[in-house]
């Protein structure tokens, strides 16, 4: 069998890929998403009111502690020495959402997209979370790689960046 799908064996099995021939290098990956909501429940955001306390700072919180935890969600991601989190939540009240935009780091033989999207997507999920009380209909969405650097297949940047 051959796949470009690095997670499957010879025979069709799911591994861990193994990585232990690579060189480490600088690797870094930014993820978006977003999450819309009503207006009403935005603005208790925006006023620091949630009765669950500061959302978007305990969101940012989250977000990193989510990148730190990847290979404890995602089943054959590796555990990555994480050298840099960086988290950012935007507040559109035009579009009624929050916007995250998240940067991993590391120094490694593999690269940390999935610790970004993961990070983007806790921190998302604490938003809901501690704004469910106010509304149980909120969306999250565009979940997606923004841009990666390092690592043996290069530079990637999304197409509409």
């Amino acid at each position: 069998m051959n796949s470009p799908l690095t997670h499957f064996d010879a025979h069709g099995q799911a591994h861990m890929v193994d990585v232990s021939g690579k060189t480490p290098t600088h690797r870094v990956a930014t993820a978006t998403g977003t999450i819309r909501m009503q207006p009403e429940t935005l603005a208790l955001i925006a006023r620091g009111e949630a009765k669950k306390g500061d959302v978007i700072g305990i969101a940012r919180i989250a977000a990193i502690q989510g990148a730190k935890r990847t290979a404890d969600l995602v089943p054959l991601c590796h555990p990555l020495p994480i050298t840099r989190v960086a988290v950012d939540f935007r507040l559109d009240e035009a579009a009624s959402s929050v916007h995250c935009e998240a940067t991993v780091e590391t120094l490694g033989r593999t690269g940390v997209e999935m610790e970004a999207l993961t990070a983007v997507q806790v921190g998302l999920l604490t938003i809901y979370d501690m704004c469910k009380a106010a509304e149980k209909g909120m969306v999250m969405t565009d979940i997606r790689l923004l841009e990666k650097r390092g690592g043996k297949s290069g530079d990637w940047l999304a197409q509409d960046q």
